[in-house]
């Protein structure tokens, strides 16, 4: 994170506090050290939140989980080849399966 208002203020510190978290700082004014929320956060803005008003929180709650499930199952994403990032982690598996690894590779079920 950077020193932005919105952890430097009071109740957040409080929460991460309260949580157990500990902070890892970014150099002020350097994005690209946090590309992936940097990027996130953008699309976000572009794609959902200067386009809306939320009237209340709930409004806010549906609308934004909406658009991040859209955003995981359905937008392409061109790193992905043009694909949705979800399936790239969903992990199929026959009802009867079970999930215990057979050690024939990390990520094995058998």
């Amino acid at each position: 994170m950077d020193n932005g208002p919105e952890f430097i203020a009071e109740a957040v510190r409080g929460w991460i506090k309260a949580v157990g978290v500990k902070s890892a700082y970014i150099e002020p004014g350097s994005p690209w050290e946090n590309g992936y929320c940097e990027s996130f956060n953008g699309r976000m803005r572009d794609e959902l939140l200067n386009g809306e008003i939320f009237y209340s929180l709930r409004e806010a709650q549906i609308i934004i989980e909406s658009w991040r499930n859209h955003y995981n199952t359905k937008r392409p994403h061109s790193a992905l080849g043009y694909r949705p990032s979800a399936p790239e982690t969903i992990i199929s598996m026959d009802p009867g399966q079970s999930c215990t690894n057979t050690q024939t590779g990390p990520f094995k079920w058998g």
